[in-house]
Order: structure tokens, then C-alpha cells, then sequence
């Protein structure tokens, strides 16, 4: 232990004082990292429901608060929720399943030497973009439903979504948000290029196949340019999404300041959507692994403000989430909370014990804050999809959300 460190009960905790080390073990708790600052009387309030000490590193200077997106991008748009999240599931249902194969279309013709079917992909960023404004929480949801054998249209359709979601709560225009959305539909068109055995191999690539790997974004720049109809910064994000803040990145290996705004988003939803998702060579992150290491990975690989404003955007607990609660119990985020992070609306699907209730039973955690739940209501830790035998597609199909509702 540092000599700077100090044990602090949470009854005095302050804004600006920095955690280093809590009385619990940190995968029990909804902190992302290990060490951070106190930024608002909300974080000392989430502190002191998990924990009775912490210990303070009082060499680290106060910080002043601020929010990451307002550092990220002084966008202007609000967008409160137009819809119940029920009745937003209810109408991305369809239409998701739509998107889904037209995207694995305008793929496929791509794979077959066919033309990019632009007005098709804009007609499906628009409803994607309607559906996020109406509640953002319904199609993150469905981005949660994997198909390991079509990953890459499913990909390329989640990226779109996430960005969509993520350009929202930095307060994009519509308009911003229909551009970014055609971005993150893009962005790997130009795996459609990639010999299949190399793409799909489920072993470590060799150092040829490793560059024809990394040539997608040469190939999608190069395809998005021919179709010669195409929003310019969806050629430049296809180009650029693997670049790195620090000048490592490829094809070009830019330097920070040359990266777009709109490759920068990219690479952190790229990142993220690839490391939760079951691939033919690694098992997927939860989704608090991966928003970890996007954490670590700020001023080196992602956009130090940018990759904060992510985390704020995705939350502690994104909706689809399988989580345990303290109490033992198990269910799945069914909506988000954006005044307490760490308190969504759980469906509870399993006792104690882990065996299936009769019942689904909804609860919203914020309660806990008016004493209306105990403490014993909190989630202890994320699980990864499949664990304890649920499967949100099978909670899907079921319409255990609609059954959730009442």
C-alpha cells in the first residue's frame, strides 16, 4: 500500500477525491476500473451501497468534474425517450430481422462482384436511427442476439446501431446520426474481399494472412469509392477505422489529429461489438471486460474522451445483460437508468439456487434508492450470454419481454 494511501470510511468520501482500492473485491462491484475519481454526490452515494471503507490516494490532485461527453463533443441535440420499451421491442422485432438479411445481402452481392445497394443501406440506417431516438435501449438489446455463423453482416449491422446510439447521447444531429450510421454499416464492407478461409480461420493468422486480413480497409475504401454514390465520411471511416490515437494503427498509421471524428467513434463500437461476440477463435468478454479494456486502451488505441462518453453510453449493466444480483438471483437488463447507472430494470428469471422461477419478475432497482428493494438488489457481476443455461434468444422468441411488461 502506498504511504498516500489512506482508509476512509464512505461517510467521508468528497467530489474530487480519487479510490484506490475498495474493502470488496472490484469484480463485485459496478466500477469499471480499478482506481477513479469521485466525479458527483451520485458516485459517493454508489460507493457507499457496496462498500464501508475505501482506501483514498490523497497525492492524486482533486479533479474537476466534468462530463466526458461534454469533453468529447459539444453536440447540441436532446433526445428524451419518445417510447415505452416494450412497445420499442415490439416494433424492432420485425424490423430488425429485416435488417439483419438485408445487410448479409448487400454483402453477399458484394462477395458475388455486384454494386452496393446504397438506398437499401440508407433506408435501413434511417429506421435504425427513428428507433434510437424513440429508445435507444430496444435495439441495443437485439444487438445482443448473436449468430457466430453470420457474424460479420450482424457486425456490421451492430456497429451501426451502437454508433447511432452512442452519436445520441453525444447529442448529434439527426442528420449527424443518419451519417454515422451509414458508417457503421460500412465500415467492413471491405471483408467481403478477404479470402473466406482467412476471415473465418479459427487459428492464429500467419504474417501473410494477417496483412490480407488488415487490407479491408484498403478494399472497402476502394469499393465505397466505386459505387461512386456513397457519403465521403463513410469511405474515410472504411479506410480508417483501425488507426490508432498513438500513430500504430493501419493502413497509414495517423496520428491522432488526423483521425475523423466518425473514425474515432467507429473503432471504439468496432472494438467493443467484436470482443462481446462469440468468434470462431476466442469466446466472447462480458461486456464490463471489454469496457475495460476499451478504458485502458484511452490515449493509446481509442480517443481518450471519446472512449469515457462510450462507457456512459453503453452503462454499468447494458440492456440484455445477464446479471447476478447480491441475493444470488439471476436475470436479464431489460432497460437502462440514466440517473443511477447501477440500478436498471431487472427481469429476474432464476432463484437463488439458479433454478428457473415460474415466473419472470421485473423489478426496477432504482427503488433500492427510496428503500422500496433491499440492498440485496444490486448486481454482484455481469455474466456472459449462455451462462446458467439463458439465452436471450430464447428470452426473445419466448416474449418473455411482453410477459416482463405486465
Amino acid at each position: 500500500m502506498s504511504e498516500t494511501t489512506v482508509k476512509v470510511h464512505v461517510s467521508e468520501l468528497r467530489v474530487g477525491m480519487y479510490i484506490s482500492k475498495l474493502d470488496r473485491e472490484w469484480l463485485d462491484t459496478p466500477f469499471l476500473m480499478q482506481g477513479f475519481y469521485i466525479e458527483t454526490t451520485d458516485d459517493v452515494n454508489t460507493v457507499a451501497e457496496y462498500c464501508e471503507y475505501v482506501w483514498v490516494d490523497v497525492a492524486r490532485k482533486a479533479k474537476r468534474p466534468t462530463t466526458a461527453s461534454q469533453a468529447a463533443f459539444d453536440g447540441g441535440a436532446i433526445y428524451p425517450p419518445k417510447e415505452d420499451i416494450y412497445a420499442e421491442h415490439s416494433r424492432t422485432s420485425v424490423f430488425f430481422g429485416q435488417a439483419r438479411s438485408l445487410t448479409k445481402t448487400l454483402l453477399d452481392d458484394i462477395i458475388l462482384g455486384g454494386a452496393i445497394n446504397t438506398e437499401a443501406a440508407k433506408e435501413t440506417v434511417n429506421e435504425c436511427v427513428q428507433s434510437v431516438i424513440r429508445h435507444p435501449d430496444a435495439l441495443m438489446w437485439m444487438t445482443r442476439l448473436r449468430n457466430e455463423s453470420e457474424y460479420t453482416a450482424e457486425h456490421c449491422l451492430n456497429v451501426c446501431i451502437l454508433a447511432i446510439a452512442f452519436g445520441r447521447h453525444l447529442g448529434l444531429s439527426e442528420e449527424k446520426l443518419q451519417q454515422l450510421g451509414l458508417c457503421g454499416l460500412l465500415h467492413d464492407v471491405g471483408k467481403m474481399r478477404v479470402p473466406p478461409q482467412v476471415l473465418n480461420k479459427p487459428a492464429r493468422l500467419t504474417l501473410k494472412e494477417m496483412r490480407m486480413m488488415m487490407a479491408h480497409t484498403i478494399h472497402g475504401r476502394n469499393l465505397l469509392l466505386a459505387a461512386g454514390n456513397v457519403y465521403t465520411g463513410a469511405i474515410d471511416v472504411a479506410y480508417s477505422h483501425h488507426e490508432r490515437i498513438d500513430g500504430t494503427g493501419y493502413p497509414r498509421k495517423l496520428p491522432g489529429e488526423n483521425i475523423s471524428l466518425f473514425s474515432r467513434i467507429i473503432s471504439i463500437v468496432d472494438a467493443y461489438d467484436a470482443m462481446t461476440a462469440d468468434r470462431c477463435y476466442q469466446k466472447a468478454r462480458t461486456t464490463t471486460e471489454a469496457l475495460k479494456i476499451i478504458y485502458e486502451g484511452r490515449g493509446t488505441q481509442f480517443d481518450d474522451h471519446l472512449a469515457l462518453a462510450f462507457l456512459e453510453t453503453v452503462g454499468l449493466y447494458p440492456p440484455g445483460s445477464i446479471v447476478e444480483l447480491i441475493s444470488g438471483v439471476v436475470g436479464v437488463v431489460i432497460e437502462t437508468n440514466q440517473q443511477y447507472k447501477h440500478l436498471p430494470v431487472v427481469s429476474v428469471l432464476l432463484d437463488a439456487d439458479k433454478k428457473p422461477l415460474d415466473k419472470a419478475l421485473t423489478y426496477s432497482l432504482s427503488l433500492i434508492e427510496t428503500d422500496g428493494l433491499s440492498k440485496d438488489f444490486l448486481v454482484r457481476r455481469v455474466h456472459a450470454d449462455g451462462s446458467f443455461g439463458l439465452s436471450l434468444r430464447d428470452f426473445q422468441e419466448k416474449g418473455l419481454l411482453k410477459y416482463s411488461a405486465s
